[in-house]
């Protein structure tokens, strides 16, 4: 055999260095150092701003969070209204002719009476609840509340009758008046 194969195999502990700091690569600062101290003081700041960073991110996100399932809420229910009132404006224009069709010898009669009550309480109740009625009659034609069914003789741009009433709520248009609107007389006739 060879004499290197018969020599011990020599063990070296590399978990410590045997070089003195001055002649190896640059050793950390002890732990209790000024500039160790220093540099991991700046460690934890930088990680507390980013975690402050990230908790106002998330803050922020659930507040437009919340904000948005409020405004989804509200939507939800405006629509639920609209809807409904919608579904009810035919009632009321049922109502509001079978009112202007009663014979002059009914008009005094108490359930006569007692229908105009309840004519005048429909009304109410959807005013409490922003409906308002689309005034047209005589008013300039406005394509984004009117719509125009006929023409007649009459002012040119302006409505002359109302064929069915139209009604907002709460400032939008649910239903546009449909009007008849003027138009001036043509000179061969």
């Amino acid at each position: 055999m060879s004499e290197r194969q018969d020599e011990d195999p020599r063990i070296v502990d590399r978990r410590a260095s045997t070089l003195p700091e001055s002649e190896g690569a640059a050793a950390d600062p002890p732990a209790d150092s000024p500039e160790a101290l220093a540099k991991q003081l700046a460690d934890e700041t930088e990680k507390a701003q980013a975690y402050l960073a990230n908790w106002q991110r998330a803050a922020a996100d659930y507040q437009n969070y919340k904000r948005r399932v409020e405004q989804e809420r509200e939507d939800m229910a405006r629509l639920a209204s609209a809807a409904l009132i919608i579904n009810v404006l035919p009632i009321l224009d049922d109502l509001e002719r079978a009112l202007h069709s009663v014979d002059s010898h009914l008009a005094g009669l108490t359930w006569v009476d007692g229908i105009r009550l309840i004519h005048r309480k429909f009304h109410a109740v959807l005013e409490m609840n922003g409906v308002m009625e689309i005034e047209a009659d005589g008013a300039d034609f406005d394509p984004n509340i009117h719509e125009a069914v006929a023409f007649g003789e009459g002012e040119e741009g302006k409505v002359i009758s109302v064929v069915q009433k139209g009604y907002t709520l709460n400032g939008r248009v649910l239903r546009p008046a449909m009007v008849v609107l003027g138009k001036p007389r043509e000179q061969g006739q």
